[in-house]
């Protein structure tokens, strides 16, 4: 199942066992099977639930993708590619995604489509026309509307009608839900003569909608049953009907978050409404930074965090670094709705700042012992911080705030191999700031992402602009990362003398700023691109690259530094200190997710198998390699640091094996999963 589904509700799924039912058979006849229903009626759970039944039945895995948190369709397809495990999707991610699903026999569940309808409707057509074995399982509020969908409207769960048999009550899904909910908010709670009345009246007042009754249920933490049915008679102060109309379901959803509002403390409705800022959640720290003030006490900040989860507001779910608090999409936005316009104006303002702190101060590129700290703590922030650049290129006056904060995640973008999104940024941002040192050191980045994609054509004026920019006054800065650039372009451009002496130029200017992060990376890519050219030269500053990376305890940079000395090692005929180099890289690498990283290790780990005439690994070893290539939409041929050794390692083992069964090895390497741990696991086997 999707790395997505992990942060879905841990609650106790309760019912839908014939509306489950009928949604496994709709899919064995739909390409397209779109859930709908008004906000709150478990359009979500029962699309997890039916995934996690049916993972057996698609060799090539099921993948569930949270789209709530998406507030640009520009980056949709992006975002599934990225989920997809195709990091890299080029200039054209929906290509991509087709070429990548074509033989796929697989099922997506896009979740929570309704704010995106057209984006997501355009890729669900060109998926399911280029992926014939390819399977949609959606849920939205609207039909998407392409060709051949079928949809499903999501019901209200069952509630027993008022005077039935006092012994059918708890058979209602309902009646279920509010039980189990009321038994954890009030331990000891159950149904029994003295409350079923009450219980069923509550029930048919909510009109089985799932959030109004958990919302319900946790009321009971602080008035008896009694009270709280009695106040959503208030509430609504009409008959109940027999066959309600989704308006009205609508309206009952309103209504009781309306009364759940109306429930909270002042403060609590305040903290409620700036909560809702955060499409992937927030921990203490960072509700404290963004959410104090105004009404809110610094101090109160925690205990009324506790407050909504009490009331089930909102949900805490473990970290690493504590409790991260997540709303649900209906009960953020209606938070959003309450939040007044200045308040809106001053919390959108301490939200641009504390993420960009957050990213400077988050930097994955930073050689120290924190690395691996904020790589996690970006991970969990990603789709604030996605809001927060959407944020800023979308209003006056903070367009170079949000090209400064994309530039300081270049590190994470690499590591996560998002060139795509990370140009997608900052090339938003590049076209609001058309000068100043924070133009000067987006076009680096994204200059050297454009490289990592083959796009010379965007990346050499770009290049030019960086490096002219660098030189005016006030810009000095970004000269050593425009030089390095230029390096690394004309490697790209097959200038490789230019090139080292480009690498060494900008090492140069690193140092004699002080720039311990930038000398690094100057010395990571002199080893990588100078291994062929001198593996003399190139063995030095890899061997000084991981000092630095030891010295420092950069764990995550350690892993590259090992790369860029297996690798000069391998150029220099010692193919067995390579391999123990890279090994340990690949391990590494693994548990940080890092595909980029992991590709190349195994490409060299498959040059080493073929030096010790262990053909058949090599073939396999090529085929995980090419597995993991495919997934960031780069070729080995295209890289100077592993062209030639990759198309010798392939002709050898095909050679020696034979067709037949180099292709069965291959494909056999190619067939584990993408997840980097198999792989990695199959490599020390």
């Amino acid at each position: 199942m999707s790395r997505a589904d992990r942060h879905a509700d841990e609650a106790p799924f309760v019912g839908r066992r014939h509306e489950a039912a009928q949604v496994r058979r709709m899919l064995y006849g739909a390409r397209l099977l779109t859930l709908t229903g008004t906000g709150g009626v478990g359009k979500t759970r029962l699309a997890r639930r039916v995934a996690e039944a049916l993972a057996h039945k698609y060799p090539d895995g099921v993948e569930v993708i949270e789209l709530a948190g998406l507030e640009s369709g520009h980056l949709l397809a992006t975002a599934v590619a990225t989920a997809l495990g195709l990091r890299n999707a080029g200039s054209d991610p929906l290509a991509a995604l087709v070429v990548f699903l074509s033989d796929k026999r697989m099922l997506i569940v896009l979740d929570n489509c309704e704010h995106l309808l057209e984006d997501c409707a355009v890729l669900a057509d060109r998926l399911l026309r280029g992926a014939p074995r390819l399977r949609i399982l959606a849920t939205s509020r609207q039909t998407l509307g392409v060709p051949g969908e079928q949809v499903l409207a999501v019901p209200p769960l069952s509630v027993p009608e008022a005077g039935g048999p006092r012994r059918d009550i708890a058979r209602h899904d309902a009646v279920r839900l509010f039980l189990e909910r009321a038994a954890t908010a009030l331990p000891g709670f159950s149904l029994d003569a003295g409350n079923a009345t009450c219980v069923v009246r509550l029930a048919q007042r909510l009109e089985g909608i799932p959030l109004a009754i958990e919302l319900a249920a946790a009321r009971l933490r602080t008035r008896p049953l009694e009270q709280v049915v009695g106040e959503l008679d208030e509430r609504f102060d009409v008959p109940i009907s027999g066959s309600p109309s989704g308006l009205s379901r609508h309206r009952t959803l309103r209504a009781t978050m309306d009364w759940s509002f109306e429930l909270c403390s002042e403060a609590e409705q305040r903290l409620w409404a700036r909560l809702s800022i955060f499409p992937g959640g927030t921990d203490l720290d960072t509700a404290e930074a963004v959410c104090a003030g105004d009404g809110i006490e610094l101090a109160d900040v925690v205990d009324l965090l506790a407050g909504l989860v009490d009331k089930s507001v909102l949900a805490g779910e473990p970290w690493e670094a504590g409790l991260r608090y997540r709303m649900l999409e209906s009960i953020r936005a209606y938070g959003a709705e309450r939040l007044e316009r200045e308040e809106a104006r001053a919390l959108r303002a301490r939200y641009l700042d504390h993420y960009l702190d957050l990213a400077r101060s988050n930097r994955i590129d930073e050689i120290g012992p924190n690395q691996l700290d904020h790589v996690r703590v970006i991970l969990a922030e990603v789709p604030n911080l996605r809001a927060a650049l959407e944020l800023c290129f979308s209003a006056p006056g903070t367009a170079t705030k949000g090209l400064e904060t994309a530039t300081a995640l270049w590190g994470y973008w690499l590591l996560a191999g998002s060139f795509t999104e990370g140009r997608y940024w900052l090339e938003r941002g590049l076209d609001l700031v058309p000068a100043g040192t924070a133009r000067g050191m987006a076009l680096w980045v994204d200059c050297m992402f454009a490289l990592r994609q083959g796009d010379l054509e965007a990346a050499l004026p770009r290049i030019e602009e960086c490096r002219t920019l660098a030189r005016r006054p006030g810009n000095e800065s970004v000269l050593p990362f425009a030089v390095r650039t230029a390096g690394v372009a004309a490697f790209s451009t097959g200038d490789p003398e230019r090139g080292l002496a480009l690498l060494e130029e900008s090492l140069a200017l690193h140092r004699a700023a002080g720039d311990l992060d930038g000398a690094a990376f100057s010395l990571y890519y002199a080893a990588m691109f100078g291994a062929a050219q001198d593996p003399v030269r190139a063995a030095a500053s890899a061997e000084e690259f991981l000092a630095l990376c030891e010295a420092h305890h950069a764990v995550v940079s350690r892993g590259y530094a090992q790369l860029s000395l297996g690798i000069t090692a391998w150029n220099q005929g010692d193919w067995r200190r390579a391999e123990e180099l890279v090994s340990e890289a690949a391990e590494f690498t693994r548990e940080v997710g890092d595909r980029w990283c992991l590709a190349q290790c195994l490409e060299v780990l498959a040059w080493a198998a073929c030096a010790r005439e262990d053909h058949q690994r090599a073939a396999w070893l090529l085929g995980a390699a090419h597995a993991l290539w495919q997934a960031i939409e780069v070729s080995p041929a295209g890289l100077s640091p592993q062209a030639f050794w990759h198309e010798r390692c392939t002709e050898q083992a095909r050679r020696h094996l034979g067709e037949r069964a180099f292709t069965a090895t291959f494909r056999d390497g190619a067939r584990h999963s993408l997840e980097p741990g198999t792989a990695v696991y199959a490599v020390g086997a």
